[in-house]
């Protein structure tokens, strides 16, 4: 897939209107009852980048990482400054945050998950796009090094250990992340004149799948 490992700026970012969505098919039935279904096991984030602007600055930024993204072309890194820690978002990173596998004595690459829980049930959302340097990891609840006994694939967000955790042991992460996106349009809109009025463009941006 053609990606940019390039964040969009953060400051940009910040402010603009998004989240996750999901697609569900629902077929109601003669009876009243509902039969409901979905074609997606994984969920997906939409933003609107024109939001964050502030300054035709602003503008001149956007539209110059568009142009090198190629519009659609490319996609690129986003974050959310909604949910882009491991931990809550008030909260700082460390090694037990997440749960994200249990050791066979063989495995040594497991893919950094987040857990979404809410009552009796979870999602867990795979996490392709970590932050360089947040990065931390524990076996049994103790705290690895990396560079020593893990790397982490900053492009796919597979973690690899040097030996593989003992069967049975409970294998944790925490981490910063970015989302994997691109823009939803070739074209942007901008009137200077409208948008000295308080009127900003609309720039979609979509997540991808990894």
């Amino acid at each position: 897939m053609s990606f940019h490992e390039t964040r969009f700026p953060a400051d940009l970012s910040f402010g603009a209107m998004g989240g996750p969505e999901r697609r569900t098919d629902v077929v109601e039935l003669r009876s009243g009852h509902e039969e409901r279904n979905t074609p997606w096991a994984q969920s997906r984030r939409r933003f609107d980048a024109g939001l964050g602007l502030r300054s035709l600055d602003d503008i001149a930024q956007l539209l110059a990482f568009f142009e090198a993204r190629r519009g659609q072309l490319y996609g690129f890194r986003w974050k959310d400054w909604s949910d882009y820690k491991s931990c809550l978002p008030s909260g700082t990173v460390s090694a037990g945050d997440q749960v994200i596998a249990h050791g066979d004595g063989v495995t040594r690459v497991f893919q950094l998950i987040k857990t979404y829980r809410s009552g009796g049930a979870s999602y867990a959302r795979p996490i392709a796009k970590p932050v360089a340097g947040t990065v931390l990891a524990a076996v049994q609840d103790v705290e690895m090094r990396e560079g020593v006994h893990f790397e982490v694939d900053l492009a796919t967000g597979l973690i690899t250990f040097a030996e593989p955790p003992l069967a049975g042991v409970e294998v944790s992460a925490g981490f910063e992340f970015d989302v994997p996106v691109r823009f939803d349009s070739d074209r942007i809109s901008v009137s200077v004149a409208s948008f000295q009025a308080g009127q900003v463009p609309d720039v979609p941006v979509i997540e991808v799948r990894v």
